[in-house]
């Protein structure tokens, strides 16, 4: 068997490499890898892309002299011809996915786009919900402002910011919570809602709606792609005969 690394004493063959892999759960990123490599393998970059795609790489990893190259690539033991492999692929990566998925992105963002809008609100959160009646009226009354109200009696951390949480996008907040802003205008104060453990009163302050700029396209087109990618190494491990595993 040929020997193919050596860590502390420990000698790795090459029949142990798979069973490795998969004992140190290693596997699915390895056949994500093989899949992404069939899938570009007839993607080509031209000369301008690639040095386009090295400045980036440069930028991105605060590489501004030879000196500083040499020590990223000694302690990731590559040498430039794999960095520029490394860099190439990435574009390649970019390129397929433009190819496969900007004909679908529109149709996917209005699906998603509820919750891509972003929200700005005030919340005040209790355990005690007659308290909760209390403090509601009092702002109906215009007694007190939100933010007097939630920095002395709110029990979450908006109390450290006079009760203003956001911007927030919907999908992230709390589906009961989410659905109480959006159902109401900006502006209007929410009567006092069971909310998990906490009555909450809330109040929509700002709905900022998602728009189709290059950061959301870039963010589309990579929610695509990872899920098809999860689906292919799935379809593939399913598939795959079961490994024997070793005794380490």
């Amino acid at each position: 068997m040929t020997v193919v690394l050596k860590v502390r004493g420990q000698t790795i063959e090459s029949h142990q490499i798979v069973s490795l892999l998969a004992h140190y759960q290693h596997l699915p990123q390895l056949i994500r890898d093989l899949i992404i490599d069939q899938e570009i393998k007839d993607i080509t970059c031209t000369p301008e892309e690639q040095e386009m795609g090295l400045r980036n790489f440069y930028a991105q990893n605060q590489i501004t002299s030879e000196p500083q190259l040499g020590s990223w690539l000694e302690q990731r033991q590559m040498t430039r011809t794999q960095m520029g492999e490394l860099i190439e692929r990435s574009l390649r990566i970019e390129k397929y996915k433009q190819a496969t998925w900007s004909n679908k992105l529109e149709t996917y963002f209005l699906s998603r786009k509820s919750q891509f809008d972003r929200v700005i609100y005030s919340l005040i959160r209790l355990k005690d919900g007659n308290r909760a009646q209390e403090l509601y009226f009092r702002l109906q009354e215009g007694e007190q402002t939100f933010a007097e109200l939630a920095a002395k009696y709110s029990e979450g951390i908006e109390a450290q910011t006079q009760g203003i949480s956001g911007p927030a996008e919907i999908g992230n907040i709390a589906p009961a919570l989410a659905q109480l802003l959006i159902s109401s205008p900006v502006g209007q104060l929410v009567v006092p809602k069971q909310v998990g453990e906490w009555i909450v009163i809330v109040r929509l302050e700002k709905l900022i709606p998602a728009q189709m700029d290059q950061a959301m396209t870039q963010r589309l087109l990579n929610e695509m792609f990872n899920t098809w990618l999860q689906s292919e190494v799935a379809q593939v491990q399913q598939n795959s005969e079961p490994l024997i595993p070793i005794a380490i």
